[in-house]
């Protein structure tokens, strides 16, 4: 077996999947279900001053017979007791102290107002903090949540607060509703943060019922914007977990958070620089014992490859991200077609002659078929004819490169100055 253990910034855990918070983390029932499970951690659900919150509340997103691709909600933070939770926290943390045991807090960005809920917290014995900065909606309207997370200035202001008084690791939670993630990442790491998580919730309105004409969620037949989360936003947030990765200015350690649902997934935040990886909505469409098919994906992947810890994964990618004028623009590939898998559906032949660079002729043959073949030197290796065809590795993608030398953008302007200036 792998070594599956990670450290987040001191926070030590036995596998690096944890439950994000969020509705599952909700109550000390719901945190040591999970751990029984086998989850290695759980940031519990946001902690603050009493809210109500709406009904109904999620809404999902489905797509061609798959549910919940994605999921937008209105919930808020936690609306139970905070001497209930802390209570459960103290609970659960001595029931399961090999687990990661995160609390996660949002208040008025008041200094005294951190401090006080940083010091009840830590008193229950917790394994981190995790700073809420990234709510679009509900708690963003008063003050708090990304309306905090949006400013660089405010990230740092709090996060300053809080290291005041932490005697543990602090996580601070960014919100993708900005430009660049790495000016508020680079703020909380000013501020004092020991890690940084991503990526909270993506403001959005799911949709509209066209026959009442309501937006869903419908509270009273009005809605409003939410979070947005789930599958569908996995490649946003590996986008900005990647940019903070390689970012010399976010040095810390990250916990990535958007769309796992698999330890496939999990693999591919960890190659982009996450140490763990938080799950949400896949666990609140299937239940906590997915978490058995992760651990057991990822130790068979590992030992698959003779990789003997988890660790030795993390950022293995991060040097292959690059921008786009480092790219060699003298690298080519060209779709080849297996004549012998190929079921004639010509949905390749309309998608490059309609919307793409007609690279795809029809030939006629003696049988009075025809046969699609491709002309590779009009192919630009686009990837579309191979992403609609029905049929696995029917279309491939071949290196036609014809061994000139890498050229980039950046570099071909370099050579374009040169030559003007000689």
């Amino acid at each position: 077996m792998a070594d599956l253990s990670v450290n987040v910034a001191g926070i030590h855990s036995p596998n690096p999947f944890w439950l994000a918070s969020a509705p599952p983390t909700n109550s000390g029932y719901q945190v040591m279900r999970a751990f029984e499970a086998g989850w290695g951690g759980a940031v519990w659900k946001t902690l603050g001053d009493p809210i109500v919150n709406v009904s109904s509340r999620f809404a999902g997103l489905n797509w061609k017979g798959s549910q919940m691709v994605g999921i937008s909600n209105l919930e808020l933070i936690t609306d139970r007791p905070l001497a209930d939770n802390l209570r459960e926290i103290r609970e659960v943390k001595r029931a399961f102290p090999d687990r990661a045991l995160i609390v996660s807090l949002m208040v008025d960005p008041v200094r005294e107002q951190w401090h006080e809920i940083v010091k009840q917290v830590q008193d229950v014995g917790v394994d981190g903090l995790e700073l809420n900065f990234g709510c679009p909606h509900g708690m963003a309207e008063r003050g708090m949540g990304s309306a905090v997370g949006q400013v660089p200035e405010y990230v740092q202001q709090n996060t300053e607060w809080v290291m005041e008084v932490a005697q543990v690791p602090v996580l601070v939670k960014l919100t993708p509703n900005v430009t660049d993630i790495r000016y508020t990442a680079r703020a909380a790491v000013k501020g004092g943060a020991n890690a940084v998580s991503m990526i909270n919730t993506i403001n959005s309105l799911i949709g509209v019922d066209i026959n009442t004409w309501s937006p869903t969620p419908s509270v009273d037949i009005m809605g409003a914007h939410g979070g947005y989360s789930g599958p569908a936003v996995k490649p946003i947030a590996l986008h900005m977990v990647s940019e903070c990765a390689r970012d010399p200015h976010v040095n810390v350690p990250i916990s990535g958070i958007g769309g796992v649902s698999t330890w496939q997934d999990a693999v591919e935040y960890l190659l982009l620089g996450a140490t763990s990886v938080q799950v949400c909505t896949a666990v609140m469409n299937h239940g906590f014992r997915i978490v058995e098919d992760m651990i057991d994906g990822l130790n068979n992947y590992l030992e698959a490859r003779g990789i003997a810890a988890v660790t030795d994964l993390i950022g293995k990618s991060v040097p292959r991200v690059t921008d786009w004028g480092r790219l060699n623009l003298n690298y080519q590939v060209a779709a080849r077609i297996d004549q012998e898998v190929c079921i004639q559906c010509n949905k390749c032949y309309i998608a490059c002659e309609e919307t793409a660079h007609q690279c795809i002729d029809q030939v006629p043959q003696a049988n009075g078929k025809t046969m699609l073949v491709v002309d590779e030197e009009e192919c630009v290796g686009c990837n579309l004819c191979a992403m609609v065809c029905p049929v696995e590795g029917c279309i491939t993608m071949t290196d036609v490169s014809t061994g000139v030398a890498s050229m980039s953008w950046q570099q071909r302007q370099a050579q374009t100055w040169t030559d003007v200036s000689l």
